[in-house]
């Protein structure tokens, strides 16, 4: 098994738009719109189907002169694990497609953007913002698409276990922490002298982490961190478990066993427990079956060590999209990862000639599958899309929709919680140190 870490800058992702292409794989029920967003819901409900040759039109008549109107000072982005349509989309409409890690450097890599339109989760909106320019603004085409990993990684159940650790171990504590998570504990990161890592570079951190002679909180993911913790050369009893979400929270040093707490003080590293349930379903006799049957097989490092440790290969979706488009014709692949990610992957991969499956999709397994879209990633769409660009044009656009650094918005009503002037210029400071750390660290 082999482990990538490629960091380069995004390049097309040669997804093709084909006239009898369905460009969404689902619709979203009316009442799932904000309220502003709801007209531009019930014209596209109301299309007879989902081809190019019906919803293009309909979204040219708002996104043009959108586009139009800002010019090269607007930009839009999206993840690859968004559904068909939007990735299909955002590159149609001169945008980028990237992953979590990419995303994160636009704003760098683009000062003369002020306008960045982002339809993914919100913890990646809110990373473009704390690396944000003070004349550079970011959107969400929807607030509440959110991450369960990052749900259980909530500041309120991170913080007091890492003041509780930090106080044992005399500050001696370093926390790296997982792209995927909030503002505030990447400010943790940032403030404990730690880092922020994504799955394309988190081993490259971890072995940096190493060096500081210090013991690493890794906040979240419990996988990504055992499988990192083996390629970074981190002997298993040397690791912690901590819970993660509500059990993390409830754990406590002084209440633990003392065969437990003795682990915890020698471990190298402590892993907080939240984990993605979309990654979670991948099994390593999944792996075999695809195996012989021809299929080399690539997952995400978020999978259990189990799986990483029999896969062919593992990576980011930067990685993985790569090996499916560059692969020669024939080829037959078996991917472990979000199920929109691998639906566009195979329907993309068949105009090359090339088979993708996904690696749950096994015969007879009762589970095949289940789970494997991201339910709140896919809550972005080409109304929420349509609606955000059309509003930022009349200077409408809901303030809801605008990310600012250290925004917590709960993912099932949309209340947003909004920090202080001085509270988040503080944030900004500590959680953009972190991420500058991770691109220097990445860089070399």
């Amino acid at each position: 098994m082999t482990v990538s870490t490629s960091a380069a800058a995004p390049r097309s992702s040669g997804i093709q738009l084909l006239p009898d292409m369905e460009i969404c794989q689902h619709d979203l029920p009316l009442d799932w719109y904000q309220e502003e967003f709801k007209p531009y819901a019930e014209e596209y409900l109301a299309l007879p189907d989902r081809l190019p040759g019906t919803v293009l039109p309909w979204m040219d008549r708002y996104v043009h002169p959108a586009l139009d109107h800002f010019g090269p000072s607007l930009m839009l982005l999206a993840h690859y694990y968004m559904g068909g349509e939007i990735v299909k989309l955002v590159e149609r409409y001169g945008g980028q497609v990237a992953d979590s890690y990419e995303l994160a450097l636009q704003t760098r890599r683009h000062p003369e953007v002020k306008i960045f339109v982002e339809s993914a989760v919100h913890f990646m909106a809110e990373a473009i913002a704390i690396l944000a320019a003070p004349d550079q603004d970011v959107w969400i085409t929807n607030p509440k698409a959110g991450c369960t990993m990052e749900m259980m990684a909530k500041d309120f159940q991170v913080l007091p276990i890492f003041k509780e650790l930090a106080a044992r171990y005399d500050d001696e504590v370093l926390v790296v922490a997982y792209m995927n998570t909030s503002g505030r504990i990447k400010a943790l990161a940032g403030s404990s002298g730690g880092a922020v890592c994504t799955s394309s570079n988190a081993e490259k951190v971890v072995r940096w982490a190493l060096a500081q002679d210090k013991k690493i909180f890794f906040v979240p993911d419990r996988h990504l961190g055992d499988n990192v913790a083996k390629a970074s050369g981190i002997a298993a009893d040397r690791l912690f478990h901590w819970g993660g979400g509500d059990e993390g929270a409830a754990q406590s040093l002084k209440t633990m066993s003392a065969a437990d707490r003795e682990r915890c003080d020698t471990a190298r590293m402590i892993i907080w427990g939240s984990y993605c349930g979309v990654h979670t379903i991948f099994r390593p006799d999944h792996v075999a079956y695809w195996r012989s049957r021809g299929y080399r097989v690539l997952v995400h490092p978020e999978c259990t060590k189990e799986v990483v440790d029999v896969a062919d290969g593992a990576g980011s979706t930067k990685y993985l999209w790569a090996e499916v488009m560059n692969a020669p014709r024939g080829s037959k692949l078996a991917i472990a990862t979000e199920n929109h990610f691998v639906r566009n992957a195979a329907e993309q991969a068949k105009l090359h000639d090339v088979e993708v499956v996904n690696m749950a999709d096994v015969p007879n397994d009762p589970f095949a599958a289940m789970g494997c879209g991201c339910a709140t990633m896919s809550r972005n769409d080409p109304p929420h899309l349509v609606a955000t660009l059309d509003l930022l044009r009349q200077g409408k656009a809901p303030d809801i929709n605008r990310v600012l650094a250290g925004d917590v918005v709960n993912e099932m009503t949309g209340v947003r919680q909004r920090l202080p002037e001085t509270e988040r210029a503080r944030l900004v400071e500590n959680a953009r140190a972190a991420l500058e750390r991770m691109i220097e660290i990445t860089s070399h």
